[in-house]
Parts: C-alpha cells; structure tokens; sequence
C-alpha cells in the first residue's frame, strides 16, 4: 500500500468505493498477509513516549541532594586536613549510593514499563472476511474495524455503518459534551468536526458502528499532538514525600549531633580542629540513612511485580501505599463475585417451565421439559424465545477449545447463544434467514437491547427485544400463550412477577423477552430505517423469561473472611434484582440477613446525609446505575473510609476516578474504565483484589522492617564516640569513621535488601487497616531501633573492645590509642557490631510472629546477605591493603567463637519477648 497523501477531510469526502480504492481494502477488511506488510511499512499503532527529563539529568539528581552535598563536602575537607585516604572514601560512598540509587530507579521504571506493556487494548477487526480480536497496536490503515460504546478508538477512521454512536472527543475539543456520528460526511465548525470520521484517543460512549481506519500510531491527529505537547508528569505519592521528609529529618539531625560533637571535641576534649571535624564525620555518616530512598523504590516497585503474578496490575508505584490502607471495597457482583459463566438454566413460559441441561460455554446440553428433550417445532413459543434470544444478540463465541471458548462480548448474551445451540438451531443460517435490518443499542438508562430483522418468504419486519423485566413489562400490552397473542392482564404480570422473584430468591438472573411485529401500524414508521427507541419500543407482546446462573467463584468465600478479618468492609453494588443480590451476598458471607437493600429508584430519591448514614451499616445497592456508584464512593469516603471501587463500564469511569483506589475488570472492563482504574485485574477476580491489599500490606510492613534494621546500627555507631567525648579522651575512639562507613554501606546493605523480599506475615489480614494519618516512622520502630536493637548492639561492641583490651592488660594500663592492641580492639568492636546486625536482620523478618514459625532459612536473600557480610569482615581483617585501609587486623580463633556466638542470644531474647507480646495481644 501507498501512503495516501490526502487529508482526513478529503478522504471523507471520498464516496465510499473510491475511499476503499484510495485505502486498497473493501467492506471485508484486509487479509493477514496485506496487514502485516502494512504493519513493516507504517509501524505499530502506538503514541511513541518521550521522556521529560534525560537520563544524564536523573543520574546526577543522585549526587545533589542534601546527604549528597554534606558528603562532598565532607571528603574535600578530609583530603585537605592531610586525610586523602578518607576523603576518597567519603567520595566512594556518594559515588557508590548515587549509583545504587540511580539503577534502582532505572530498575522500578522499567518494572513499570514491563507492566504497562502487560495492559493490551484490543480492536475486532475483518481479517480474511471474518471478525477477530486483535491487539490495538497491530491495527493498520485499510483496516475495517468495529466500535461499541466503551472502546477506545485506536485510530483514525471513517465510518461506514453506525447505530446511534456518540463519541467523547474531549481528548482533542475539550468539549465535554458526546458528538454524533453518522457514516453520510457532513463538515461541521471547527477541526475534527467531520461526522463521518472518528479520531484516534477518543471514546465511544453509545451505540455501535462500523470503520475503517485510516491513519494509526503517529499519523493521527492525536499522534501529531503528541509529538509537541508530551511530556511525562511524574507524580510523588504520600510515601515518597515522608519518606522525603524522613531523610531530611534524619539528615538535620546527623548534622546537628555533628556540629554538637565537633563543637565538644575542641573546647571539652581539646582536639586539633582538623581532628574535631574528623570525629564529628563519623558522627554524621553514622546518623544518615544511606540507601534508603533507593531501597523503598525498589520495594514499591518488586510489590507491583509480584501483584502482578497474582492477577493484579498496578499503574502507578503510589497506588501500593494506599492498597494497604482500603477500608471499604465497594464492588461488583457479576464476575468479579462470581464466576461470569453465565449458564440459562430454565425457560419461563405463561404456559410451561422448561429446564435447560449442560454447563458453561459449550453445546453439550438440551432443553428439556418434565425431563425429556423438546422439538422446538412442537413448541412455537419456546422457538420464539430462543430465536430473540440468538438474534438480538451482538456477542460472538469463538471455540477456541472445548472447555475454554473466547467471548467477544457478554457473558450474558453468550449464555443466549449457547442456549439457541443446546436447542438444535444453526447460528449462522439463523441470521441469514433473519437477517438484521437496524439495531437500538443496550444502554444502562433502558436495560434493553432492541434489534429489527426481516423474515423469510417475505413475511415482513420484526422486532426483537431483551432486558430487564421491569422496563419490557411496563411497554408489553400482549402476552404470548400457547402460541398465541392475547392481551396482558394484570393477573399476568402478578404471575410473571411471582416467578421472577422465585428466581432471584434462588439467586438466579432472568430476563425478559419480547417482540413486534412490523406491520406498521401503533405509531411505527414506514420504513424500518426511521425506527427509533420511542416509536418501536411499545406494544410489545411478551414472550416469557430466560433464567441464568452465575456461581460464585470458588475461591470467594476465603477472601471475603480475609476481609472480614482486616476489618475491611465489602459493599456490592449490582444492577442485578436485590433479591439475587442478597442471595448472593448471604451465601458468600458478605453480609446477613438482616441486610439493607437499596435499590437505584431509592438511590436516587436519597440524600447525601441519608447516604452517608446508611453505607455506615451493612448494606447492598442493588439495581443501580453505573453512574450512581459515584455517589456511593463519595460518600464512604466523607465518613473518612479509603474505598476500593470496582468497575468494567463507560459509566463507571467517575467512580473509579474518585475512589481512593479504582479497580478495572482487564477481561470484561471497557477501555474507558481501564485507563481510569488504578489497578486492572487480568482475571476478574475478588480474591485478587484481596491478594493486592495483602500484598500492600506487606510491602509496607517490610519497609518498616528495613527502617528498623538500618537505624538500629546507629546507635553502636555513636556510642564509642560518646564514650570517646564523655571520658575526655581517655576511652580512645572505638570505632573509627572508615569502619562505620563500612557497616553502613558495606556490611548492612544486601541484609536490608533482603528484608523487602519477605512474605506476608502470617496474621497481617488479621490486623485492622493502617490509618492513613498512621507514620512509616512511628514511635514502636524508634524505641527497638535505639532502646532495644541499638542499646543492646552497643552493650555488646562496647564490651568486645575493652575485652581484647582487658587481655592485654587493662585496666592496669591505659588503654592503647595507637598500635597493635588498639587495632584489635576497633577490629573487634567493628565485628561485635556486624554480628549484632547478623542477629537484626534475622530479628527484623517479624514483628510478632515467632521467626521459626514462617521458616529461619525461609529468606534465601537475606542468608546470602549474612554470607556476604561475615565474608567482607573476614577480607577486611586479612587482606593487608584493606588492614592499612580500615585500621583493621586479623583475630585470634577464640575471638570467632565469641562473634559467632552473639547472634544467638539475641535472637533467643527477641524470641522471647515476641511471644510476650503475642500472649497480650490474645488477651
């Protein structure tokens, strides 16, 4: 194919043969081998990213923060007071931090990017004549491609046939309000304002229609747009602004303790001032959390990594926070509850009550009356229902395998299809025999679906309609009955009525059918093409009901108890009847009987206090519009809950834009809802909502469990140089700075990377959500870190470094400041510290759950962080470059035994009071 160099507007203007000579294509679509040449040739249809800043921008923002600075600071000074070796040191920490945190953000960026690649848009195109589902970015120009309301338009178009579509082109107008589209061209004011043609980036809110695309990816106008104004907002959620705030608190405050410190060392101990600021360094590198910006990121970002393992995919880092704080999920019963396997199950008459055999998506059944198979020929009124209900009917089934066919559509509406072939009736030659003239599209203020056939032998129109029973009652005025029409009374819609409730009390879905004849007369047109919802929909003669079920999932009954467990309430919100509402709900545990159910009529007469009021209890909103669920979240959320809302629809767009968290349907949900949503559920699926809170939970626990873990080393860190400044020198340095440099980025890191790798702590559903004003740094982290962890470390460092001096003689003499002793004695102190560590890592894996119980080598990571650590000191102690280095020296055999012994009473001793607190908390 050429690329045509006419203009959108010309090619709309083209008649419609021409326009497919122009495109080299016809009505039937293009076959695969011309797409995929046209794909080489034009590219994917795809808006290519461009990004904000460049790389070489994000990997100096690592080296200009405000430890950052301190550092260079820092080392400058020390190479100019004559310490060159720490000065590089000094140095090598930035570079090696700047580095680290850089390649974990290049590392969460593409994690999110992999994700992004793992949420399709799909198009049904006509390929090789017959329609198939495509990946959007394999649409290609000349392709002719079908539009509901929903979909997300993947490109420039123009319209060949449409029915009542109305398209939200506020992505380019800015004009809130939903265009027109016809297939006849007619110019309107303004740009993209031609009827005929839809744009790429814009939304079908209404009906269906019929296109071929003519410009993709790039070449669309909004593809041209893109190409000036993108830019990529990066957005800094409620987590990573405390976390922000704590580095600069923690930050302060080093610098702080250090200028106290350098000041006490020049007028209390006095030192040289090259000397003082030396020793107020390492009481600043010994405060300052290096690595822990880094390290969250790259805790957010393996969270989302492994929510999506489990049929959960998060857009955006943020969102993790807040799924640990959901109060309230407010969501869908079909498919989401249940399985969406919706199997018709009996066939309601005036006359009869026919049972319909086999499950699922596939033909293996009958329909059968008092247990034997049914001729539709012996019944006409059963072949009338069954024929509405396949040809009415916009879904397609494609076998894929025999258990597992692909639905390009509804489940309930396959339900209607399987049911025409468990019934002996051929699909296709069906819909030759009656073939469809116009149709009047489902949408959520009608409940119904109207489509308008010819019939055989030239027998006239006829007009087939299904939906709910409420709306098709009130415009039916004949009942058909033993294969004749005859006027509705009142005792018939009572009877109708009656049988319906029945089945909603079992939990079953029914719908009504209906139809008209197209004889002109009662208000109808002359001609089928000028028929419109008001002048077709009325006078119908109803024909009887289909009844559905959809099981719950089996895996909903655990997940509604895990919820019920963390205090998270789950309020269903259904267009469903409330009596299958509240059958539903009641099975499953969501809620008891004595449930208050409100339908969409009492909704809507509702107001905002009332509502507030009621969602505080237990309640089901049944019937309701999908637009109304926007009120529902708002009001949650006034009474302070973080809501959860689930949706697939147009409609459901605002609800998933205010809730805290929007929840997308990936298999049913529409585009619309999808690029609202904050998270897509590639599976449906309850349970996965809940596994996506769990694991919320557990990426925030485990953040709090590396805090802990790198702040606890800082109080061993300071105690020598307090011991150092209070004894006015006498107690030389214990610890010198080159060695804390190596706990901090040397021996701590890979132990602390470890900790984000830990699995959800057995109990973590148990616990009540976090408050939203709830602190990663609260006052339980603070006092382990520095009056359990930290005072115990220091207990033991402190006591290693006068035991090597008391074998050399103290306290008969003086403790050594220089020499061999005193290099044994900083050995000592700098391992007693890393085999404390060794003991917090192990320590840190639980907040209350004895660490035996979930595994003590469970964490494969974390072991080969306490590997590498006792490897490293073990170099740092015999490698002679790195003894002159970090002022380090080899250790007697006796001297192992005693560190290797340290972890384990004070794993034994955080054991202990572990069980202390789970004895209270079970009080």
């Amino acid at each position: 194919m050429t690329k045509s160099k006419l203009t959108t507007d010309q090619l709309a203007k083209q008649p419609v043969e021409q326009f497919y000579q122009t495109l080299q294509t016809d009505q039937n679509g293009l076959n695969d081998d011309a797409a995929e040449l046209r794909l080489k040739a034009v590219g994917p249809n795809t808006i290519q990213q461009t990004q904000s800043r460049s790389q070489f921008k994000a990997f100096i923002k690592n080296f200009t923060s405000l430890m950052a600075l301190l550092l260079w600071v820092s080392g400058l000074i020390a190479m100019f007071t004559g310490m060159l070796e720490l000065g590089i040191a000094i140095w090598a920490v930035n570079l090696i931090n700047g580095c680290f945190s850089y390649w974990q953000e290049h590392a969460a960026q593409k994690a999110t990017d992999s994700l992004k690649k793992m949420l399709p848009t799909y198009t049904h195109v006509r390929r090789n004549g017959v329609t198939k589902q495509i990946d959007a970015t394999e649409l290609v120009p000349g392709d002719v491609f079908t539009i509901q309301a929903g979909n997300s338009i993947s490109a420039d178009a123009r319209i060949i046939a449409a029915t009542a579509l109305q398209v939200d082109e506020s992505a380019l107008t800015g004009e809130s309000v939903a265009v027109d589209k016809v297939p006849a061209y007619q110019k309107g004011a303004g740009k993209f304002a031609e009827q005929n043609v839809v744009y790429a980036g814009t939304v079908a809110v209404n009906g269906t229609a019929t296109a071929v695309a003519m410009q993709t990816g790039m070449q669309t106008e909004f593809g041209q747009i893109a190409t000036l104004t993108q830019h990529q907002k990066n957005t800094v959620s409620p987590l990573t602004a405390e976390l922000n705030r704590l580095t600069r608190q923690i930050s302060l405050i080093a610098i702080m303790i250090g200028l106290i410190f350098f000041v006490a060392a020049i007028f209390f101990v006095h030192y040289p001032v090259a000397k003082s600021f030396v020793f107020a360094l390492g009481m600043i590198v010994a405060f300052i959390p290096e690595g822990l910006l880094p390290t969250v990121t790259l805790s957010l970002a393996q969270g989302v990594t492994r929510m999506s393992k489990k049929h959960a995919l998060v857009k955006e880092l943020s969102s993790v926070e807040t799924l640990g704080e959901t109060t309230v999920i407010c969501s869908d019963k079909t498919g989401t509850l249940t399985q969406n396997q919706m199997t018709i199950n009996h066939v309601w008459l005036p006359d009869h009550e026919y049972t319909v055999s086999g499950e699922g998506y596939v033909n293996n059944g009958q329909i059968q009356l008092d247990q034997q198979p049914v001729h539709l020929a012996d019944h006409p009124a059963l072949a009338t229902i069954v024929r509405v209900a396949a040809l009415d009917n916009d879904t397609e089934i494609q076998a894929e395998n025999s258990t597992k066919p692909k639905i390009i559509g509804t489940p309930t509406e396959a339900a209607h299809l399987v049911l025409a072939q468990k019934s002996g009736l051929d699909l296709n030659q069906l819909r030759q025999r009656y073939p469809r003239v116009q149709e009047l599209p489902f949408d959520s203020d009608r409940k119904r679906m109207t489509t308008i056939h010819t019939q055989p032998n030239n027998a006239g129109a006829i007009i087939y309609v299904k939906g709910a029973l409420d709306g098709i009652l009130a415009i039916s005025d004949q009942l058909l009955e033993n294969g004749h029409a005859r006027p509705i009374t009142a005792a018939d819609i009572t009877k109708i009525n009656a049988a319906n409730q029945r089945y909603a009390a079992q939990g079953l879905r029914s719908m009504a059918i209906a139809y008209r004849n197209f004889d002109g007369s009662q208000g109808l047109p002359a001609d089928t093409a000028d028929c419109t919802i008001q002048n077709t929909e009325q006078h119908l003669t109803f024909v009887g009901l289909t009844v559905m079920a959809d099981p719950p999932r089996p895996e909903i009954y655990d997940a509604v108890d895990k919820c019920h467990r963390a205090n998270i309430r789950i309020i269903m919100v259904t267009g469903d009847s409330p009596l299958t509402a509240k059958s539903i709900a009641v099975k499953i545990g969501i809620d008891s009987e004595q449930v208050r159910v409100i339908t969409g009529d009492e909704l809507a007469k509702m107001s905002d206090s009332k509502l507030q009021a009621a969602v505080k209890g237990e309640v089901i909103f049944a019937r309701v519009a999908p637009e109304q669920k926007y009120r529902i979240v708002k009001a949650n959320q006034h009474n302070g809950e973080i809501v959860a809302s689930t949706g697939d629809g147009v409609n459901d767009a605002p609800a998933l834009k205010q809730a805290d968290i929007g929840i997308a349907m990936g298999v049913t949900g529409t585009d619309v809802a999808k690029d609202a949503a904050d998270m897509i559920l590639t599976d449906d699926n309850f349970a996965s909502i809940v596994a996506a809170i769990e694991e919320g939970r557990t990426v925030y626990s485990n953040l709090q469990k590396f805090l802990l873990y790198i702040l606890n080393s800082n109080v061993p860190e300071a105690i020598p140089s307090v011991l150092f400044l209070f004894s006015r020198g006498l107690i030389p340095l214990p610890l010198t700075v080159m060695q804390i440099l190596t706990v901090d980025l040397g021996t701590d890191m890979l132990p602390a990377l470890g900790l984000e790798a830990e699995k959800s702590e057995p109990g973590i559903m148990d616990q009540p959500p976090r408050a939203r004003t709830a602190h990663l740094l609260n006052k339980s982290i603070i006092w382990k870190a520095f009056g359990w962890y930290g005072m115990v470390a220091s207990l033991l460092s402190t006591v290693a470094y006068f035991f090597v001096n008391y074998l050399h003689g103290w306290p008969h003499v003086a403790l050594a400041a220089t020499g061999n002793v005193y290099v044994m004695a900083t050995t000592m102190t700098l391992a007693a510290i890393v085999f404390c560590q060794i003991a917090a890592a192990i320590n840190c894996r639980t907040q209350v759950t004895s660490v035996f119980k979930i595994g003590l080598f469970s964490n494969h990571r974390i072991w080969f962080g306490i590997g590498f650590e006792i490897i490293l000191i073990a170099l740092l102690m015999y490698v002679p470059v790195l003894q002159g280095l970090f002022n380090t020296t080899g250790i007697a055999g006796r001297d192992w035994t005693l560190l290797f012994c340290i972890p384990i009473p004070l794993v034994l001793i955080e054991e202990l009071r572990k069980a202390v607190v789970r004895h209270q908390i079970a009080k």
